[in-house]
């Protein structure tokens, strides 16, 4: 099954190391897309909406919490698997926005095991 991935950062450097660590982990996806914040990626999720999403949380215009929310009353994102990808490890935080729907979180710093361990489960 065809499988398509969004992430969503506002550090292009960041987006680029999330892409080539996602590829060694050694999953695959047809379709890439990327945005620079939450607004962007929630225009390009309707647009064009993917399987996966990696969202940073601290960003400007629209944070990834508020983009999970938001994504979340969206009906062609109900599906989307949204994992958060930050430097905060609160566990208040993380219980925060997995209660507002992300379905997984990663510290940075990250490895390709930890995208594999993470994002596995959504592949089939």
């Amino acid at each position: 099954m065809a499988k398509s991935l969004m992430i969503v950062d506002d550090s292009a450097t960041m987006r680029k190391i999330i892409m080539r660590t996602v590829r060694m982990s050694g999953l695959e996806f047809d379709r890439t897309e990327e945005a620079g914040n939450g607004k962007e990626a929630l225009e390009k999720l309707q647009a064009s909406p993917v399987d996966i999403v990696l969202c940073d949380i601290n960003m400007p215009e629209m944070s990834g919490t508020e983009m999970v929310k938001e994504a979340r009353k969206i009906d062609c994102c109900q599906a989307t698997k949204i994992i958060m990808v930050s430097t905060e490890s609160a566990e208040e935080l993380i219980n925060s926005v997995m209660a507002d729907g992300a379905n997984g979180y990663i510290t940075k710093p990250f490895t390709p095991e930890k995208f594999q361990e993470k994002l596995a489960p959504f592949m089939n």
